[in-house]
């Protein structure tokens, strides 16, 4: 994803190690404060297409590392769960909602190549009362994301009416986010429906701004291209009560 923006001349070229930031969105978490202001004339521009879940060995390898980094976190208490956007509303260009019910972040310098992750998956047997049981136990899971190399900061959100999970994740790097959603596509696979599991990444992207500075259309879309699933309709919302999709 690339943001254009405003020039000054203190700045360095826009996006490179040293240029002058912008203070970020009041009350953000350090870890994923914006570092620029934005333009919205500029379209977004998305990553690599899709690629396939990694080779399972190397995804196994990945995962080890991750829970032992995840450990030495702990010990340094790294690890925060903020809570000023538990309980905002995102709506989706599909036309979909979802709440974010939890927010986890690694106390980490500034990234210097900045990318959003945003990954999606519907769970297999889940309904109704089982999607709150889910959202108390997936804490359970932090283990096997906060340790990868890049990882900055996840929002997660509610499963909206067509049961889609989202994660929507700040990283230090793009080809870094793409291996971690390959190797957890090995993980979410033992749950989820099949063909289920999706993910996007956005080069140059900061996830305050993807969430705040909605551009007025999706990128590439033609007319024949279907609403994307991952890119917000418009601004994040203020906190909601979490309801079940019917």
């Amino acid at each position: 994803m690339t943001y254009q923006r405003k020039s000054d001349p203190r700045d360095g070229a826009p996006g490179t190690p040293g240029a002058r930031a912008t203070p970020g969105t009041p009350g953000a978490p350090a870890a994923t404060r914006s570092r620029a202001t934005v333009s919205r004339s500029e379209p977004l521009a998305t990553g690599a297409a899709e690629q396939p879940p990694l080779a399972l060995a190397p995804a196994l390898l990945g995962l080890a590392g991750c829970v032992l980094r995840t450990g030495r976190l702990l010990l340094q208490r790294r690890i925060h769960l903020p809570r000023q956007n538990t309980g905002r509303q995102v709506e989706f260009a599909n036309g979909t909602r979802a709440v974010v019910y939890r927010e986890t972040v690694v106390e980490r310098p500034d990234a210097r190549d900045p990318a959003v992750l945003v990954v999606g998956f519907r769970l297999r047997l889940l309904r109704g009362r089982a999607h709150r049981w889910f959202r108390v136990e997936s804490i359970l899971n932090t283990p096997l994301f906060v340790g990868f190399p890049g990882y900055v900061s996840k929002l997660w959100l509610t499963h909206d009416e067509n049961g889609l999970y989202r994660g929507i994740y700040q990283w230090d790097g793009a080809e870094a986010a793409e291996t971690y959603a390959r190797t957890l596509w090995r993980v979410l696979a033992l749950g989820s429906v099949p063909g289920s599991i999706h993910y996007q990444v956005l080069p140059g992207a900061h996830r305050d701004e993807f969430l705040l500075d909605v551009p007025a259309a999706q990128p590439g879309s033609g007319a024949s291209a279907p609403p994307a699933w991952w890119l917000p309709a418009r601004p994040i919302a203020a906190k909601h009560r979490v309801r079940e999709p019917v």
